[in-house]
């Protein structure tokens, strides 16, 4: 987290609820970083999820005044076989809405998050809450899977297209997903997206001190990988992509993370003999000290709209391989900061990664152009700029 301080504000200061996944991935990093950076810049914020996030565990102390969470707890019933999650979480908002006098909500993802912005939304407008409190404004950010995956599955599309379509501004982080969102879902071309990369906090994600070599402390090169490890990750392909280059030359791989698919994939290492070289290190709240002791990163993702933990190693100085797939080429040119290839391709990401661990001046090379390229054009301030003059646009 930067060390920055609370910002002097030249105008009012804004009342925001954010409302997000508390689960590891970058759909919850990137609206807490938001968060904290709105609060450290004055502005009143409160945060909704299931439990805290962990880029706000704990919360910043100096920021207590400014940045609240709000857990959202569903009742138990057992008329309700599943979780009424978004009923809780619409009751929530309305709660604060009226206590706060939220301006704006920005919610993360369509579902179930932009519904139940919307549904609190009717509910603060009915006939007698009107004149209570303002009726926010929805900001709605979609991160990827949300219209790849769930929100163009035909069971969620009506209601998917419905939230989009109703927000006051939507967002994307690549111009891919804003082509995706149009095309997949068949939303309107009159729904205007607009794109605001993902950022990294670049005084926080920052290369060695002083050039050092990777950390691993073993003298044995290192390969990286970060994920949510679900299906979309390909994590048997991280894991064939690291035994052709261990079968090389020496070298590690670190898993880091958490997910449905670690118990497979964790049988799948102890069943092709890489225990000794591969540690799973689970979720990390020390991510960039893991980053800074990889030589290479690895995403080999089915798709990535964006590939923050790919933007977070770069920020790093970490070179990176990956799929030449969805919003990657727009953060990774290839053999400028890395190398992209295509999905499925282990053989030619084997390669790739082989390249980088047996070549010190090239590794260092991309390293260092990776680290500029996050400085220059992903830095965490100037992206928050961004959504606030979305917030007070939305609001004029």
């Amino acid at each position: 987290m930067s060390p920055r301080l609370v910002e002097p504000l030249a105008v009012e200061p804004l009342r925001v609820g954010v409302v997000c996944f508390s689960t590891f991935g970058g759909s919850g990093v990137i609206a807490t970083e938001i968060a904290i950076d709105l609060a450290r810049r004055g502005h009143a914020v409160h945060v909704f999820s299931d439990e805290l996030p962990e880029r706000m565990d704990p919360p910043p102390p100096a920021l207590a005044s400014q940045l609240v969470f709000h857990r959202v707890s569903p009742p138990a019933y057992p008329q309700l076989k599943q979780s009424p999650y978004t009923l809780a979480l619409t009751s929530k908002i309305v709660e604060v809405s009226r206590r706060e006098r939220l301006q704006i909500v920005h919610a993360h993802y369509a579902l179930p998050h932009a519904v139940a912005a919307h549904l609190a939304r009717q509910v603060l407008a009915a006939q007698g809450d009107a004149g209570a409190a303002p009726v926010p404004r929805i900001v709605t950010t979609l991160h990827g899977t949300d219209i790849t995956l769930v929100g163009s599955d035909p069971s969620f599309l009506p209601l998917t297209r419905f939230s989009i379509a109703g927000s006051d501004a939507v967002t994307t982080p690549s111009d891919w997903l804003a082509r995706a969102t149009h095309e997949v879902l068949g939303v309107p071309g009159a729904v205007a997206i607009d794109v605001i990369p993902n950022f990294v906090d670049v005084a926080r994600f920052t290369p060695a001190p002083g050039g050092a070599p990777p950390g691993s402390g073993s003298g044995v090169p290192v390969v990286a990988h970060v994920s949510n490890f679900r299906p979309l990750k390909r994590l048997d392909d991280v894991v064939e992509v690291f035994a052709r280059v261990r079968a090389a030359r020496p070298a590690r791989l670190w898993l880091v993370g958490d997910g449905p698919e670690r118990a497979r994939i964790e049988a799948a290492i102890a069943a092709r003999r890489l225990q000794a070289d591969v540690e799973v290190l689970g979720e990390r709240a020390d991510l960039p000290a893991v980053l800074r002791g990889a030589d290479v990163f690895l995403l080999p993702s089915e798709i990535e709209s964006f590939g923050l933990a790919a933007l977070e190693a770069l920020s790093c100085g970490v070179p990176v391989v990956a799929s030449a797939v969805g919003g990657l080429p727009e953060v990774i040119a290839d053999g400028e900061v890395g190398f992209l290839r295509p999905v499925g391709d282990v053989a030619a990401m084997a390669a790739a990664v082989g390249r980088l661990l047996d070549d010190a001046a090239l590794r260092r090379r991309l390293g260092a152009a990776g680290r500029r390229l996050a400085e220059s054009r992903y830095a965490l301030a100037p992206a928050v700029d961004r959504y606030v003059d979305l917030y007070r646009r939305v609001l004029a």
